[in-house]
């Protein structure tokens, strides 16, 4: 099933079950969905709704640790909700062992021995992994794996 139905399907269940931050948090991942849509003169593929998931979730991991220096708890608890319902739409996130495992992979294939090769591990990488791993984490695993 498309996201975008699954999506749908479960705001209308939330709307019937009166389950408001639920619904409220439906309701901003589909209009990002519909904004993204109108901006595109087009409608998502699976692949674009993922990478559109991927952005929103890391705006609120953000927004959760700038919420979190300042104080304002109210504010870390209302994203954490949203962060786990867009979570819930993602593809299972890799591990750290099974991201490592991917990237001595990608560098064994690219031939990469420095850091400075680090573009042509990402190149063989990124297609695999796709909406399965965050950019950071991955960033990290592989500057660590290259030896920078």
């Amino acid at each position: 099933m498309h996201p975008k139905d699954r999506l749908q399907e479960d705001l209308k269940a939330a709307m019937k079950s009166g389950d408001a931050p639920r619904r409220d948090a439906l309701r901003l991942i589909t209009s990002a969905i519909k904004q993204e849509e109108v901006d595109g003169r087009k409608a998502l593929t699976e692949d674009d709704v993922v990478a559109l998931l991927m952005r929103e979730a890391k705006k609120r991991r953000d927004s959760i640790e700038e919420a979190g220096r300042l104080g304002r708890t109210e504010t870390v608890e209302k994203e954490q909700f949203e962060l786990a319902i867009i979570e819930s739409y993602l593809p299972q996130q890799l591990s750290r062992e099974e991201l490592e495992a991917e990237v001595r992979r990608a560098i064994e294939e690219s031939g990469a021995k420095t850091a400075k090769e680090m573009g042509n591990v990402m190149k063989v990488l990124m297609p695999r992994i796709k909406g399965r791993a965050e950019g950071k984490l991955v960033n990290d695993v592989v500057k660590t794996l290259l030896g920078n």
